[in-house]
């Protein structure tokens, strides 16, 4: 019996061999189909209710990739665009027409974990359409039913199609730099390295070879450690820029030639301003977790800017409800709706950063160095009981409401304190057994001392659970 627990907020993850099955698998295709196919919307592109599916390079992805095709067939088409990146199966969806795409990956986690992401009508398939998904899907799989296959399934390569539509939507300057790319394994290298040297820029590439066992480092580039390799050959080389990608594709991580990294909240200043000049007042969202830097830096320049919620499926949602024209989290994902489709693209991110460097005469290094300055600790995890951490949040939350020294609180996503021109960050993450804390300060000692006070709030409130 499938294990309820792998269908999360924004998608479903968990062990491939403990927690997916062939049999539920199959039954989490078909429940997933028949959503689909039960909407009007399913029929009005193509005719027929099309759902694309997806895979990473993991050893389990094209077992769970058939196994969730045998249950869509039962009342869908399938149309399979192989072994790609996670934007490429986005692109899929829109390119054909498609009711649906589902893309089977386990991104930056372990290797011997996976998962489903989903789309459903060009929106994010998440939250309550994810809870009622797995209603269906323990369902199905307790009585065993299956459905015999009334669609048709066929392979189409779409890379080609890809490029040209990334390659169309760009406008490049003269100048061109060095880059080195690092796949990390994962699916984003071949048509990250392919793309870039189409635009004409010199190329290195390292661990660009997809291998599901990520045996050179663990594909997730919002962790510093795993851009030790890419800054050692950026140096090496002599290029100007490094660009990193975790395990399918959809975020992108930043180094400069002083091995500098830049995180999302400061790639979103830098290609935020960059977009002013094209588009002036264009909207911008970013999450709790960024700088406050970036907010400030982006109203300064013109823009419009609005705080949002953490998660790609949230993220994406309120893009389209506001007709912001780029958003972006902490952790790299990058989502651009002007000039391109609304989604979190890190191999078209890492694009829109060339552009911006072939526009211009000054390097990425010195780009960098004109950011802002403040003192930030990284995302830090504390492990937390799953059943009581959005309970604990509450409670934090409260007692910052009533703290004299709190001058601003927002609780779009946790709750975020304004305190002495700095801020504290707390909330439950949706995706683990953790709370997610984070502190920016003006100096090294008041950022010590607003870490502590969040702590200790922690530590109190965590005291104070009934």
């Amino acid at each position: 019996m499938i294990n309820p627990h792998v269908f999360r907020q924004y998608d479903v993850r968990g062990h491939a061999a403990r927690d997916f099955a062939d049999a539920d698998v199959q039954a989490m295709g078909l429940a997933f189909a028949r959503v689909i196919a039960a909407d009007p919307r399913a029929i009005a592109a193509t005719g027929r209710p099309v759902i694309v599916i997806g895979r990473d390079c993991r050893s389990s992805s094209p077992r769970l990739a058939a196994a969730f095709a045998r249950g869509a067939l039962g009342a869908c088409d399938v149309i399979d665009v192989g072994e790609v990146a996670t934007p490429l199966v986005y692109f899929a969806g829109h390119h054909l027409r498609a009711a649906a795409a589902v893309m089977i990956t386990g991104s930056h986690n372990p290797a011997d974990e996976n998962g489903f992401k989903f789309v459903a009508f060009g929106e994010p398939f998440f939250d309550a359409q994810l809870t009622e998904l797995a209603a269906q899907t323990v369902a199905l799989a307790a009585a065993s039913t299956h459905a015999p296959a009334v669609g048709r399934q066929r392979v189409v390569d779409l890379t080609d199609a890809y490029l040209s539509n990334a390659t169309s939507s760009l406008r490049l300057g003269p100048r061109r730099c060095k880059v080195v790319i690092d796949g990390g394994n994962g699916m984003a290298g071949p048509i990250a390295e392919t793309l870039y040297r189409r635009l004409g820029f010199e190329v290195v590439g390292q661990f660009i070879e997809p291998n599901g066992a990520f045996p050179n480092h663990h594909p997730d580039p919002s962790v510093a450690e795993n851009l030790e390799a890419l800054i050692a050959r950026v140096r090496a080389e002599g290029a100007e820029v490094g660009l990193a990608f975790d395990g399918d594709g959809d975020r992108l991580g930043v180094v400069d030639n002083t091995g500098r990294i830049l995180w999302g909240d400061q790639l979103m200043i830098l290609l935020g301003q960059q977009l002013l000049r094209e588009v002036p007042g264009a909207r911008f969202i970013g999450e709790v977790k960024c700088s406050q830097t970036m907010f400030d830096a982006l109203t300064a320049a013109g823009g419009q800017v609005e705080m949002w919620a953490v998660g790609h499926s949230r993220i994406k949602q309120r893009m389209q409800q506001t007709g912001a024209h780029l958003a972006g989290e902490m952790s790299g994902h990058i989502f651009f709706a002007h000039r391109y489709l609304g989604f979190d693209d890190g191999v078209y991110a890492g694009a829109r950063v060339l552009e911006m460097l072939s526009q211009g005469s000054a390097s990425l290094a010195q780009l960098a160095a004109a950011l802002p300055t403040t003192f930030t600790t990284p995302e830090l995890r504390l492990p937390c009981d799953e059943a009581g951490k959005f309970a604990l949040i509450a409670r934090c939350r409260d007692a910052l409401a009533s703290d004299p020294e709190v001058t601003a609180i927002t609780s779009i996503d946790g709750v975020r304190a304004s305190i002495d021109g700095g801020w504290l960050l707390l909330r439950a993450s949706n995706t683990g057994a953790f709370i997610v804390m984070r502190c920016e300060a003006a100096s090294e000692a008041q950022l010590a001392r607003l870490t502590a006070k969040a702590h200790r709030l922690l530590q109190t409130c965590a005291a104070a659970a009934p």
